[in-house]
C-alpha cells in the first residue's frame, strides 16, 4: 500500500527538502538521535573525528544517541560498550544490545535461539548459490560476527558489481523466501519478518517505555541508503546524508529532508544543528524565568 501511494504523490513533493530548512523549534525538541553507521557516521569507509565528536557532544548534552544498521552483532557489542551510545539496533533489527555500567549487557533477539540456528543452516546454503549464480559476489568481512543475517558484499572489500549484478543478489534472496535489503556496500538478508522499525519499536517500548508513534516528534533519524526506507518512511524528522542522492532515483521511500555534507560530515551538520537548537530552547527558558 505505502508503494502505491507513493505512486499518487507528485515527484517534486517526494524529494528531501535541505535540512538547513527544518525549524529550531523542531529540532530543539529532539531528545533521541538515532542514525545508520555506514556512509552516515563513515566517510570513505572510516570513521572521521568530526562524527565521533558530535556523538560525544550529543551524548554529554543529555541527548540519548542509537546507532540503527546492517552492521553484526559481534561490532553491535563493541560499540554499545565503548561508544557514546545509549543502545544499539544490529542487522537490520535482528536485535538490540544496551550496555548499562551497573547490569550488564541486555541482549533482546527478534527470533529465538533455534529460530536463528535455522535461519542460519538456510543461509549458508543461499550463500553457496548466490556466489556461484552470480560470478564476482563475495561474503563480507564481517559475516563471521553476524547471528541473524547473511551479508553479500558488493561495494566494501573489492569493486563495485554492476546494478544487474546487485539485483539479481536480491533476487536470489527473494527466491529464496528470505528478506533482502540493500545497503550502499552489502545486500543483506534474513529468514523472518522483522526490519530496523520494528526492532526500534521493541527497544522504545521495553528499554525506555515510550510509544515511538507517541514520541516520533523527539526524535531525528539519520541514514544513507535503500536498507533505511522503514525509517525514512515513518519518522517526520527522518535525514538523509547527501550521499544519499546517488539513490534517490527508483527509491520509493526517501527521507524528508537531506543535509548539505556526505557522509559524517553530514551527521555532524545534524548534530550541530540540534545542539543549537537546544542552547538557544534553553537560553530562551532563562530568559523567562
Amino acid at each position: 500500500m505505502a508503494d502505491m501511494t507513493a505512486k499518487l504523490v507528485p515527484e517534486e513533493a517526494m524529494l528531501p527538502r535541505p535540512f538547513g530548512e527544518m525549524s529550531t523549534q523542531r529540532l530543539a525538541e529532539v531528545d533521541f538521535v538515532l542514525t545508520d553507521i555506514d556512509d552516515t557516521l563513515t566517510t570513505a569507509g572510516r570513521l572521521p573525528s568530526l562524527a565521533y565528536h558530535a556523538l560525544e557532544r550529543l551524548h554529554h548534552a543529555g541527548i540519548v544517541v542509537i546507532p540503527v544498521t546492517g552492521r553484526p552483532a559481534g561490532w553491535c557489542d563493541l560499540i554499545a560498550r565503548l561508544w557514546p551510545v545509549d543502545a544499539v539496533v544490529g542487522e537490520n533489527g535482528a536485535f538490540y544490545f544496551v550496555c548499562s555500567p551497573k547490569g550488564g549487557m541486555v541482549r533482546e533477539f527478534a527470533q529465538s535461539t533455534e529460530e536463528r540456528r535455522e535461519g542460519r543452516r538456510r543461509l549458508d546454503r543461499l550463500a553457496a548459490s548466490i556466489l556461484t549464480a552470480v560470478p564476482g559476489a563475495r561474503l563480507s568481512a564481517d559475516q563471521t560476527f553476524r547471528e541473524a543475517d547473511l551479508a553479500i558484499d558488493f561495494a566494501e572489500d573489492g569493486p563495485r558489481l554492476k546494478d544487474a549484478d546487485i539485483a539479481r543478489i536480491v533476487s536470489c534472496f527473494e527466491e529464496a523466501g528470505a528478506v533482502a535489503k540493500v545497503s550502499s556496500i552489502h545486500v543483506n538478508g534474513w529468514f523472518g519478518r522483522y526490519d530496523k522499525l520494528a526492532m526500534t519499536r521493541r527497544l522504545f517500548s521495553r528499554h525506555y517505555g515510550l510509544d515511538l508513534d507517541k514520541a516520533d516528534r523527539n526524535v531525528i533519524f539519520v541514514g544513507d541508503s535503500p536498507n533505511d526506507a522503514p525509517m525514512f518512511g515513518f519518522f517526520q524528522n527522518s535525514v538523509g546524508v547527501a550521499n544519499f542522492a546517488d539513490f534517490l532515483d527508483g527509491t520509493a521511500t526517501p527521507p524528508k529532508w537531506i543535509t548539505q555534507q556526505a557522509g559524517g560530515a553530514g551527521f555532524a551538520e545534524v548534530a550541530d544543528a540540534i545542539l543549537r537548537a537546544k542552547g538557544g530552547a534553553r537560553g530562551a527558558s532563562r530568559g523567562n524565568q
